[in-house]
Parts: structure tokens; sequence; C-alpha cells
């Protein structure tokens, strides 16, 4: 599942302040919900981690480490914690992964504003940091529904 988030988050490289859109997001979700907290959280943060380092992104790596492994925790507490057969597309699931990516880009904005000394440079971040945050939640609810479709879960 790192290898998953890895070449989600490394592939499609869109450009925004600061650093670059994709997928990784998305793929951090399907990876909680699939695999559990603790796996996903791994798979998370450290399938992240590798694309910042294979990117050319060194700074990020520490920001990113703690900030992708806290998405997932939130995403896994607000969506999954005590759900005994949560179903992917369910509002208890878009609500957590609407929190986790509202944690992200809080997450972000406030590193970037760190690590360039400048909080206007750090916001400059968060208008396209929410745009790639929609783009990962309707990626992840439409590969969630092919999977579901296909049996491999609920």
């Amino acid at each position: 599942m790192a290898a998953f988030v890895f070449i989600a988050t490394f592939v499609p490289q869109i450009p925004i302040p600061l650093g670059y859109a994709h997928l990784g997001d998305g793929a951090i979700f399907l990876a909680v919900f699939l695999t559990g907290r603790r796996a996903g959280i791994f798979a998370g943060a450290f399938g992240s981690v590798l694309a910042d380092l294979a990117g050319g992104f060194p700074v990020w790596i520490l920001p990113t480490l703690i900030i992708k492994a806290v998405m997932a925790e939130i995403f896994y507490r607000a969506a999954l914690a005590g759900n005994d057969a949560p179903k992917f597309s369910s509002p208890r699931v878009l609500g957590g992964m609407a929190a986790a990516c509202l944690f992200m880009t809080a997450g972000y904005t406030l590193a970037g504003a760190f690590l360039y000394d400048s909080l206007a440079l750090g916001l400059a971040s968060a208008p396209g940091l929410l745009l790639k945050s929609a783009v990962n939640i309707a990626a992840a609810c439409l590969a969630g529904g092919v999977l579901s479709r296909a049996r491999l879960f609920r």
C-alpha cells in the first residue's frame, strides 16, 4: 500500500505554490479503509515521504511524515473507528475524508509558512491544497465505488 500511495503521489504531479497536487491523498484513504489503522497510517506516511524524497523535496520530508500520519489517523477515527460495517460512500466516511483534508491543508499551510519564513507563501498554497483535496475525495469515492461493485469491500 505504501507503493500505491507513492505512485499516486509521485506520478501525476501538477505544480501548485510550494509543491504539487497529486492523487496520493485518495490513495491514503483507500489504504486506511482497506488495511486498517496501523497499516494505512504507515502506507500513507511512508509512501508520501518516499514521493517527496524521489521528487526532490527533502525539506518537506518531516512535515509530510507528520501531516500524512495524522491525516490518516483523523480519517480512521472519524470514519472507521467503531464502525463494524462501513460503506465507502457513507456520510461518515465522506466527513472523515473532508476533516482529514482540512487538517492536511492547515498543516501544509503552516509548514510552508515556517519553512519559507512567510505566512503569505504558506497561505498561497491553501487554495491549491483545497482543490487537490476535493479532487482526491472524488477520486477516492470513484475508486471506492468501483472496488465495492467488484465486491472487494462494502
